[in-house]
């Protein structure tokens, strides 16, 4: 039985965290091998003819989908499980309508907002009218389409309100439309969460530690952070899944809002929610990772190593939730 790990293809000179992808290729095509299916590895390019024209070739029993961006762009991240319904070849992770709506931050702000649950204040190009009141600074800038924290940095973050627009511009012509959205001073967390038998179950909850970051330094999980091995940033911040019992009320309430988002953006197989909580405790949702990467030292797979699982194990339960519609 063979399975088509769609990926989007990778440039010569791809960045790190574009290279990222062809990690999971090569860890999920393991794992899928151990469990008995051949896998065969199927670029997404924005030449889409040449993907519509070699799936059906392949005649595969389903598509490990693993597609983060195509032609590089975050935005088009949707086209591969929107071809895959096309084609009529079921495939893991969540559908189009789910990966289209989370690619969006905009969209995924809304929803959260008008479902009651907490997200911080955010403002477009088109809010910023003179005069107009939004929020206090600082606020950080973000595009609103790109993840692996791509445009994610320190100056990003903007405490004068008069550079505001500018800044925004700027960034937006780099990267893509951007927003404001309200810094939120305080912890950081990701919840991850896994399908199971019984439905979602939320994975061993963690807290990313700004370790030693000068009084000075904002605390944010930038791209440094997440991928340039040599800088402060990667080295200073710690993963930890250690919390006192006195937390115990914060998790909870951690945990039953990732699996609430589960239910409102109709995710599946896996996901992962990204949290801030403030220096006075409240819960704040920045934004919602479906397919998130499972690299093996990716922040998922780690939280399934703390709840026990192995990679396989995780693997099968993602194809197990995947034919559920």
């Amino acid at each position: 039985m063979t399975v088509a790990i769609l990926h989007n293809e990778v440039p010569p000179d791809a960045s790190q965290d574009e290279l990222d992808v062809l990690v999971q290729v090569e860890t999920v095509g393991q794992a899928l091998k151990t469990l008995g299916y051949e896998t065969s590895p199927v670029p997404l390019s924005l030449d889409l003819g040449k993907t519509l024209d070699k799936l059906p070739a392949l005649r595969p029993a389903f598509a490990f989908n693993l597609v983060e961006s195509v032609g590089g762009v975050g935005r088009f991240i949707y086209f591969a499980p929107a071809m895959l319904d096309h084609l009529r070849i079921p495939y893991t992770g969540c559908n189009t309508h789910a990966l289209y709506t989370t690619t969006d931050k905009l969209r995924t702000k809304r929803l959260l907002r008008d479902s009651g649950l907490p997200t911080p204040a955010w403002a477009t190009l088109t809010d910023l009218q003179p005069g107009a009141a939004f929020f206090p600074p600082p606020c950080i800038v973000k595009p609103v389409c790109e993840d692996a924290s791509v445009g994610l940095d320190e100056d990003a973050l903007v405490a004068d309100p008069d550079i505001l627009k500018e800044t925004l511009m700027e960034r937006s012509a780099k990267y893509g439309d951007c927003f404001a959205e309200a810094f939120i001073r305080g912890r950081e967390f990701n919840l991850s969460v896994l399908a199971g038998e019984r439905g979602p179950e939320v994975l061993p909850p963690a807290e990313i530690c700004f370790v030693d970051y000068p009084q000075d330094k904002p605390r944010i999980v930038g791209y440094r952070a997440k991928w340039e091995t040599t800088s402060f940033e990667y080295k200073h911040t710690v993963r930890s899944f250690r919390f006192p019992d006195e937390e115990r009320t914060l998790i909870e309430r951690l945990r039953q809002i990732a699996l609430r988002c589960w239910e409102i953006f109709g995710l599946r197989g896996y996901a992962r929610v990204d949290f801030r909580v403030d220096e006075n405790g409240g819960v704040w949702v920045l934004e919602i990772n479906a397919n998130p990467c499972i690299s093996p030292d990716s922040g998922f797979v780690a939280a399934a190593g703390q709840a026990g699982l192995t990679f396989e194990q995780v693997i099968k339960r993602i194809l197990r939730d995947s034919w559920k519609g």
